[in-house]
């Protein structure tokens, strides 16, 4: 067993994948693409934004060469589906900036990790893709003619992993980066190598005093920002139930106003108490 830091935070996860070959190799493995790229870049802005709202990637790439744009999001539990939408709107229309025309020059691929999140489909393989392919109204059918790129915004659940039905290609690196959560790794269950040489870089005994303060205040960040979801969560609940219990309640002065049923028929129905049909 190997003591790992967990990839739930962004500095380890930035630390692990922010090397180019730890980036072209999870890349490589999970689109079948060759990436020839010396540099990831970090916390990613275009200047000026696109749009109103800045934007910001974890880990941006270009291949220049094969005309190709790679970003890498690590997703926090609280973090909307739709934030990456316009993160991968946003980079295909910085492309177009270069164009002479409206035709992308580059090709953008966004993949998303949701290391703490499920999968909103959950008998599924864990993998969301979005692939801007037009398809027939009437069939369904793909019809690959219409753009010469092929965008795709990918969000990959890691807690979400199924063997019978994620991608062999996915299966490995999700489970791998799941199993660094619990700050233990067995080595001896991966064969792909650079899985090996991930759980190297991101060693207990690799991670430097700023790294491990960073950590903290993520963590801290984290707990925050899970207590509001969840007070936000009670408060919609206890909302919903004192709605419910109004309307029940108006029902039941309905029925007390027509004078055709008992106090006990109208409790029946509505499910209130006989106590609480006496006081209306």
């Amino acid at each position: 067993m190997k003591q790992v830091a967990p990839l739930r935070y962004d500095v380890i996860f930035k630390k692990a994948f922010g090397q180019p070959e730890m980036f072209a190799a999870l890349v490589g493995d999970l689109l079948d693409i060759q990436l020839e790229i010396d540099e990831v870049e970090n916390d990613k802005v275009f200047i000026p934004s696109v749009g109103k709202v800045a934007t910001r990637f974890d880990l941006f790439a270009e291949d220049k060469k094969n005309r190709l744009i790679v970003e890498v999001q690590h997703a926090h539990y609280s973090d909307t589906y739709e934030r990456f939408v316009y993160y991968q709107c946003g980079a295909m229309v910085e492309t177009i900036a270069s164009s002479t025309n409206y035709r992308f020059p580059v090709t953008v691929i966004t993949l998303v990790f949701f290391t703490g999140k499920k999968a909103p489909n959950s008998d599924g393989s864990g993998i969301l893709v979005h692939d801007f392919e037009p398809r027939d109204l009437a069939t369904g059918e793909v019809v690959e003619s219409v753009y010469r790129k092929k965008h795709r915004l990918i969000f990959i659940f890691t807690n979400s992993l199924k063997k019978q039905k994620t991608p062999a290609n996915y299966l490995e690196w999700m489970q791998a980066i799941q199993d660094t959560l619990d700050e233990r790794v067995n080595e001896e269950g991966y064969t792909n190598p650079h899985i090996h040489s991930l759980f190297e870089l991101i060693e207990k005994d690799q991670i430097t005093p700023d790294e491990y303060a960073r950590m903290k205040d993520e963590y801290n960040q984290e707990e925050s920002e899970k207590e509001a979801f969840e007070e936000g969560e009670e408060k919609g609940r206890k909302a919903g139930l004192k709605e419910g219990e109004e309307r029940l309640k108006e029902t039941a002065r309905n029925f007390k106003a027509l004078g055709t049923l008992t106090e006990e028929q109208i409790a029946s129905a509505t499910g209130l108490t006989l106590e609480q049909v006496k006081m209306l």
